[in-house]
């Protein structure tokens, strides 16, 4: 079975460093998460900035209030344009997450890639059709919403632009 992938663009109308500063601490990402997952950071020693080698510990409840650990990695980093975080542990066989910021006029083209496996081979592949792909559109769109009201909207609007495959 193929790993999927979910791709999420979205324009912010603010500088680079701006959205920077707010994407590079993982702290923030409570802010970002919908609050019925009851996201909580629960590592304690993070160091300045993000660097490659960080790891970052959660417990959260993504599914029928049923506590997950989830433990990621930050791989890669280059400071302003991207970075990457792998799970380590938690409920996915594998979970690669990229954050990419492109400075555009008017402000900051943010685009997530994520690519993921469930594990339990065909049984994974059932739950991904009945309810993760579902809950992973969910959280990205309410994601998509919180930075909106965190940064300001887009002049002229935009479209969620969520594509999970």
């Amino acid at each position: 079975m193929a790993a999927h992938s979910l791709i999420s663009v979205q324009k912010l109308p603010v500088g680079i460093e701006e959205a920077w500063r707010f994407y590079s601490r993982p702290l923030n990402l409570n802010r970002i998460t919908p609050p019925y997952m009851k996201f909580e950071v629960i590592s304690r020693h993070h160091g300045e900035g993000l660097y490659p080698g960080q790891i970052f510990e959660y417990k959260l409840r993504p599914f029928w209030g049923i506590p997950l650990y989830w433990m990621t990695e930050i791989t890669h980093v280059n400071a302003s344009t991207y970075f990457v975080d792998e799970q380590r542990k938690g409920p996915y066989y594998f979970w690669q997450h990229q954050h990419h910021f492109k400075p555009i006029e008017g402000g900051v083209e943010m685009t997530d890639i994520v690519h993921y496996k469930n594990p339990l081979w065909i049984f994974g592949e059932l739950a991904h059709l009945l309810f993760v792909k579902n809950k992973l559109r969910q959280i990205f769109e309410f994601r998509f919403k919180k930075n909106e009201e965190i940064f300001g909207e887009w002049p002229g609007g935009q479209p969620v632009d969520i594509k999970i495959h």
